[in-house]
């Protein structure tokens, strides 16, 4: 063998070829773990995920390239070298200028491919955080002012929540029975925002509902929610509230209001206001409350909804209670879920800028 050059390529050649085979076997794993990943997302689209996806599909056909290419250069130069036709010497001699940086290079692309992996991971986890982070507003949001409402025959119900600008949302109501002849309605505001202000408002809904099961009268259930949740280290903490109960046996509504945006009764052809009848929750724990009772007919409409729509501003002027009630007046017979949604939208049109506030707005009808 009188090339010893090409053999010298050839070595040089071979452990390229062996290293960018190691990288691109590393970018093929990475690769397989970042399509799995993405079928387990189901129908959520990553755009991170598809360009990391694509990234590293692009890494592993180069290094599988480089590994292709300097394998059939090591075989080329161990045949020339074999069959010592001095025609090739010159050519494949410059080769191993090419061969040898390569060599040296790529002794960092086992290490670039783990990296890559690495950050890829990285990345993927704090996608997830993220997810994570966008979902818990929406989690609460959904504890807080359910999107489904079961079906309360004898009712029709109409509701239209917005989360405002803030993460976390203060702002809540509910529905439930709580007799087989008595519906409550709820609708409650937490001072603030964030997520203290919203474990708050989740804690009154519930504990809420137990009192209203345990206690006919409205008040007495404020009371009793009042002297739990006041004092205590939430001194900067308060709670606006209403409490509307339908009784279909008695044929009455009771309402009782801890400091609350007043609440309007379409009854007997007019509009009636249904104010506050004590102070806000968690003022005071020994807060008093008095409930109201008025009579309950077909066709009767009950309007409720959170500070957040009677605050909505025109520059010094505000959306109001008298604009809500006239909305109410308009058109009584309207259907519930227009209702809100009307309301809201006159709100907005209104509003010389972005609604901010957190809006809630419940409309029961008696039918």
């Amino acid at each position: 063998m009188e090339t010893p050059i090409l053999v010298i390529l050839a070595v040089l050649a071979t452990g390229a070829a062996y290293v960018w085979l190691r990288s691109a076997r590393l970018r093929l794993r990475l690769l397989g773990r970042l399509e799995t990943d993405l079928r387990e997302l189901d129908q959520r689209d990553s755009v991170a995920q598809r360009a990391a996806i694509t990234l590293t599909r692009g890494d592993f056909r180069r290094d599988g390239h480089a590994a292709l290419l300097y394998g059939l250069v090591a075989v080329a130069a161990l045949v020339v070298a074999v069959t010592n036709d001095v025609r090739w010497v010159a050519l494949f001699g410059i080769l191993t200028i090419p061969a040898g940086l390569s060599l040296m290079w790529s002794s960092n692309a086992v290490g670039e491919a783990r990296l890559s992996a690495e950050r890829f991971e990285l990345e993927r986890r704090a996608e997830e955080a993220l997810t994570q982070e966008n979902l818990a507003p929406r989690a609460w949001a959904s504890r807080l002012a359910p999107e489904e409402l079961p079906d309360f025959t004898g009712f029709e119900v109409g509701r239209v929540y917005q989360a405002g600008s803030g993460l976390m949302a203060g702002d809540f109501f509910d529905l439930f029975r709580v007799s087989p002849t008595r519906l409550a309605a709820v609708v409650g505001d937490v001072a603030g925002h964030g997520i203290e202000s919203s474990i708050t408002a989740f804690q009154a809904k519930y504990l809420l509902r137990v009192y209203l099961e345990s206690f006919r009268d409205p008040a007495q259930a404020l009371e009793n929610l009042n002297q739990q949740m006041a004092g205590g280290e939430r001194i900067e903490e308060f709670i606006s509230l209403v409490v509307v109960v339908f009784d279909t046996e008695a044929g009455t509504v009771r309402y009782a209001s801890a400091g609350h945006p007043t609440a309007f009764l379409w009854h007997e052809r007019e509009v009636q206001p249904l104010g506050a009848t004590g102070p806000l929750l968690m003022l005071d724990p020994k807060g008093t409350y008095i409930s109201r009772e008025i009579p309950l007919e077909l066709g009767d409409m009950v309007l409720m909804y959170t500070d957040g729509l009677a605050e909505v501003r025109n520059g010094e002027d505000l959306f109001g209670e008298d604009r809500i009630a006239q909305h109410l007046g308009r058109d009584p017979g309207i259907a519930p879920d227009v209702l809100a949604k009307s309301l809201l939208e006159a709100a907005r049109d209104f509003s010389s800028e972005a609604i901010e506030d957190d809006v809630a707005i419940m409309a029961i009808r008696r039918d």
